[in-house]
């Protein structure tokens, strides 16, 4: 099921708290993606995010999280735009 976003300003707004959300961009199979992530407020004992709501060039990606160092996400994407998104969330907190 793909969900399309119409005007991602509006929508952060809405329902989610823009302070936390970032902005991606990558390369990913030969193609340009840009997007943005929302951590979620509920965090590991290190302070990291459990999971992240992840939107891809306007159309909602699925919420990936971090688990013994291993990427998941709850929606059917491909394993190489899932580990470009996990490298780009790495980058943005260091981690």
């Amino acid at each position: 099921m793909v969900h399309r976003l119409n005007g991602h300003k509006r929508f952060k707004k809405l329902f989610m708290q823009e302070d936390r959300i970032f902005d991606i961009a990558f390369q990913c199979d030969g193609r340009q993606y840009k997007g943005w992530v929302n951590p979620s407020k509920k965090t590991h004992k290190n302070g990291r995010p459990t999971s992240f709501r992840v939107v891809l060039e306007g159309v909602y990606f699925g919420n990936l999280s971090l688990d013994n160092c291993k990427r998941a996400i709850n929606e059917n994407r491909p394993d190489s735009l899932t580990e470009a998104i996990g490298r780009e969330i790495e980058k943005h907190y260091r981690f």
